[in-house]
């Protein structure tokens, strides 16, 4: 894994100013660093220059990016962010067409992948990955995206130059990119956030290559092409055979992904989905004589404060436990404070570069920082409820019937700090109401879906374009921001197209939520913990940390150069510090409550304050 940036421009001449543009890049990867902290490079020609900075996974010594390729006095160059899980496969065609590789690496056999096959070359990749290409030919620039969106990468385009980066921040090292926030932006962090639109990248001007396409950008301008997006079908399959397939591809996703040149390690939280994972990994470990290393996480305190609620409705422990003493793992339980997330929740800002998930986000970035004490490559869990139909709103009546994004339905919740001109101005019902309504309108149909079927796909399709969109831009930040691979075996893209079209009654047979998931664990995961009901992942519950949040708001609400002033409304605010929150009616997905609301604030206001963002 890595981070990549870079410009292209097909008229312009980068050599005539070869220093100005070489530090350019150089500050790209310096400010990304921390996705790539073993190694660094630039690439500069007249039309193009990339940027590079490395973890380094596969091919240790000869992974050095960017990579080229020259041909009869043409140079191709390639920087990539990624992991490529059909390497083999691929080196093999190629080589039987006469290609020759210089490095052990996947890299390279993406770029001669391109030189081979073309564009749609993509096509043919089984990974994650954002990927920049310049071919001399064309005189072209070509960004590529995962088709489920595992990898970051944000452009912006200056008149006839696209600059490109894997985070945000490597935009603003180049010369007239500035952080400016419009009605739409501000619509994107205070009526959509945590989430926020694919495609867009909430700073003005600045978007994002969309999961599943690639662009292109030369002389005849920009285009935009899909190369893979979910398709309705009818499902011919037994329930038989549908468990056996659906078993064989997340078993051959999770042994995929399990190629490394350096250790590998697993996220179990005792809960279904990381349990499969971990068995899994654990097996074919064990074959080879090798202990797997696991890891969970929770909160200090939590035993004594924990009270379980719908959303959450057992503590991990003892079934982490259970899953230690079957599979023999290597395990570590990792806890975080109150003062370990709240230090984190400026670093959280400062890895995605927008407000995140509160305090969710900057444990997670913790919990990451001490896994990389001991590994650079973990296996997670992450996805599966999007795609099985796990979260309590494929289920709940109010959820499934309700005209909105289903992990926030009430935005009154969101304005209760603002002021009421600032509401006004945002209107986030409209804003909501039609960025929902062009989502749904994307769902692929199928002519003999029930009008209930088809609301329940549109649930899932909602669900993968943008919970599970947040939940992955979460994961690649904290885990990267610590120099730590997190990979997300339910994300494989066939599993996804197999599963799209399973029906629900076969998902949730005899009404066991994910059924056919846990239909897949049956052996390799002891019963109690295959189908233990669902809780999502821990959060703190000591009453302690609101108050230092409190006290945190109050500082802003102190110094008259707190940016996030001009939106908040002070007795609105003080009211809210008064009165108890509501830990049990989250404001967006499961865990998102008044702690979190007043968490938001605070990131809010680091990352306006940071960025120095103009507001137009």
């Amino acid at each position: 894994m890595c981070g990549i940036a870079g410009f292209f421009h097909p008229s312009k001449d980068y050599l005539e100013h070869k220093s100005f543009y070489t530090k350019r890049l150089e500050d790209m990867y310096t400010v990304q660093r921390r996705r790539g902290p073993d190694d660094c490079g630039t690439y500069l020609s007249s039309t193009v220059g990339f940027s590079h900075a490395r973890l380094s996974i596969i091919d240790l010594k000869t992974g050095h990016q960017p990579i080229t390729r020259t041909i009869n006095g043409q140079t191709w160059a390639i920087v990539y962010n990624g992991e490529l899980y059909n390497t083999t496969e691929l080196r093999s065609g190629l080589s039987a067409k006469g290609w020759r590789f210089d490095t052990d690496s996947d890299t390279e056999v993406i770029l001669v992948s391109y030189m081979e096959y073309g564009a749609d070359f993509v096509k043919k990749l089984n990974g994650i990955f954002a990927i920049a290409i310049h071919d001399p030919i064309k005189n072209m620039l070509l960004l590529y995206r995962d088709r489920s969106g595992v990898k970051p990468l944000f452009y912006t385009i200056l008149e006839k130059e696209v600059v490109f980066s894997s985070e945000i921040k490597g935009l603003f090292c180049h010369p007239g990119i500035v952080p400016q926030l419009d009605r739409e932006g501000l619509n994107e962090v205070f009526s959509i956030g945590p989430a926020k639109t694919y495609g867009k990248g909430v700073f003005k001007g600045i978007d994002e290559v969309l999961p599943g396409h690639y662009m292109t950008f030369s002389p005849q301008g920009m285009k935009t092409t899909c190369y893979w997006k979910l398709e309705s079908h009818v499902h011919e399959d037994d329930y038989k055979t549908t468990v056996e397939t659906t078993k064989e591809l997340l078993m051959d996703a999770i042994k995929r992904q399990m190629v490394s040149h350096v250790p590998i390690c697993t996220f179990l939280s005792g809960g279904v989905d990381s349990s499969i994972v971990t068995a899994v990994c654990a097996g074919e470990l064990a074959k080879k004589g090798e202990q797997l290393n696991t890891f969970s996480f929770d909160f200090i305190g939590n035993e004594k404060y924990f009270k379980p609620s719908s959303f959450q409705p057992s503590q991990d422990r003892p079934f982490v436990d259970i899953m230690v003493k079957h599979l023999k793992t290597n395990h570590r339980y990792l806890q975080c404070s109150i003062e370990d997330q709240t230090n984190c929740l400026k670093g959280s800002v400062d890895a995605r570069d927008l407000p995140a998930m509160a305090d969710i986000d900057s444990s997670i970035l913790f919990f990451c920082s001490k896994v990389r004490q001991y590994n650079k490559v973990a296996l997670t869990g992450e996805c599966a409820d999007e795609i099985f139909g796990g979260y309590p709103w494929f289920h709940k009546k109010d959820c499934f019937e309700a005209n909105t994004f289903p992990w926030t339905m009430d935005l009154d919740a969101r304005k209760v700090l603002l002021k009421d001109d600032f509401i006004e101005y945002l209107d986030m019902e409209d804003y909501v109401a039609k960025t929902y309504e062009k989502s749904v309108a994307e769902t692929p149909r199928l002519a003999e879906d029930t009008p209930h079927e088809a609301r329940r796909r549109e649930i899932a399709y909602l669900n993968q374009k943008w919970f599970m969109q947040t939940l992955l831009d979460r994961m690649d930040r904290t885990s990267m921001y610590n120099g730590l691979e997190a990979r997300v075996p339910f994300a494989d893209h066939r599993l996804i197209e197999y599963v799209w079209n399973v029906p629900w009654e076969m998902k949730t047979r005899n009404d066991v939520v994910k059924s056919l998931l846990r239909e897949c664990g049956v052996g390799l995961v002891p019963d109690e913990v295959l189908f233990r009901k669902k809780s999502p992942y821990p959060k703190i519950y000591d009453k302690q940390y609101e108050v230092l949040l409190g006290s945190m708001i109050r500082e802003i609400m102190e110094d008259s150069t707190s940016p996030v002033l001009q939106f908040l409304d002070r007795k609105k605010v003080e009211a809210f510090l008064k009165s108890p929150s509501d830990y049990g009616k989250p404001w967006y997905g499961q865990l998102m409550a008044g702690p979190q609301l007043l968490a938001y604030v605070i990131q809010i206001n680091y990352w306006m304050k940071k960025w120095s963002i103009q507001i137009l």
